[in-house]
């Protein structure tokens, strides 16, 4: 059977979850991109649907197309509905890339599109402070708290010199921001998600949690047209009320997807690869024991000097493991988002104590040096 990877960027997700898994299903894998990958692709634009429908016809016929990219599930998901196989809902995807679409489609929250050289005098009297975010962003890249007109404008004029697309300015929400991780519908966990100080929304650590406010949180989903396939959606939780930050209609990245899977200790990338097979899947399994994820950030521009490689180790009943995102020799440039990632530290243990010890102990004993 063959199995159509519609990819841009090149991730450890794919690289080290969905390909392995593709082969322990007995997969063969033709991996589309528009991006240079060290393994063999199909060169594609892969941001329109028509060209993946035309490049895979040429083929051998598709048991599944699949993507885990955020940009592109919509041409991936009318690529499988042409092929007639199963998918997620192309309106769906679109509607939870298209933050302002899913502000329109949820309601209950201050939003508004902005337009680069767009006029908005009306947002003089919006419920400030605002969020202040791209349409279509990704990873808290210019993700702004602003408190007052002036200061939107401000950050608006500073993004848009950066890149000229929509934004949205939406409502500030209190709340602790927590995740859900669902599986066709089925919720696998939740985060609970610990941000850097506004004005900026760097996530820093995620720690395994029970999902306060769950059945809020599915319900919106439902309203959006989720239900099929893998999603992480961010939710801030305010006086037992939830409401949806984002969702990402995807695995969870920045390899909390390893970590769920080695917490539930299920073959979670295969089980998503076997949800676009159109097999049944078994119920998620409770996890037991703490889990947490803690980034290690850039706190400055330059050349990184100095850092830990790739290792796994046991440390008094937790299991560690330390996987780089950046490598010795990068150039790093600042950004405040979650692109100034070092690498990431994922444990698992017995409970929190032993996993926020095991961490702290991981950190100790290694070092990022970054030279101007």
């Amino acid at each position: 059977m063959r199995l159509y990877i519609v990819a841009g960027k090149r991730t450890d997700s794919v690289t080290h979850g969905f390909l392995p898994a593709a082969a322990s299903l007995g997969l063969d894998v033709t991996l589309l991109t528009d991006r240079p990958w060290p393994e063999e692709t199909v060169q594609c634009d892969v941001t329109d649907f028509r060209a993946i429908i035309d490049e895979i016809s040429r083929r051998e016929a598709p048991a599944a197309i699949f993507s885990n990219s955020d940009h592109l599930q919509a041409p991936t998901a009318l690529a499988a509905a042409y092929f007639g196989l199963p998918g997620k809902d192309w309106r769906a995807a679109l509607r939870t890339k298209n933050k302002a679409l899913m502000r329109r489609a949820l309601g209950g929250v201050f939003a508004v599109e902005l337009l680069p050289g767009q006029e908005s005098p009306a947002l003089a009297d919006a419920p400030y402070p605002l969020v202040v975010k791209p349409r279509e962003g990704v990873a808290s890249e210019d993700v702004f708290l602003v408190r007052d007109a002036a200061e939107l404008a401000a950050r608006c004029r500073e993004i848009w010199s950066r890149r000229p697309g929509a934004l949205v300015a939406e409502e500030y929400l209190p709340g602790d921001l927590h995740t859900l991780e669902t599986l066709n519908g089925r919720v696998l966990g939740s985060f609970r998600t610990t941000l850097s100080p506004p004005p900026h929304f760097v996530e820093e650590r995620l720690d395994w949690a029970p999902p306060p406010c769950a059945d809020q949180v599915l319900d919106a989903l439902e309203r959006l047209g989720v239900g099929f396939g893998a999603c992480h959606t961010e939710y801030l939780v305010h006086e037992g009320r939830a409401r949806l930050v984002e969702v990402n209609y995807r695995i969870i990245g920045d390899h909390c997807d390893f970590l769920l899977g080695e917490l539930l200790g299920v073959p979670i990338f295969e089980w998503v690869l076997r949800a676009h097979l159109g097999e049944p899947l078994p119920e998620p399994p409770a996890a037991t024991g703490h889990a947490a994820v803690d980034s290690v950030l850039a706190d400055r521009s330059g050349t990184l000097t100095a850092a830990p490689e790739r290792h796994e180790y046991a440390d008094e009943g937790v299991r560690v493991a330390y996987w780089p995102v950046r490598s010795a020799g990068d150039v790093i440039a600042l950004t405040r988002t979650n692109r100034d990632y070092l690498g990431t530290v994922r444990a698992i243990g017995p409970d929190t104590a032993r996993v926020d010890a095991a961490i702290r102990r991981f950190r100790a004993r290694n070092r990022w040096e970054i030279t101007p």
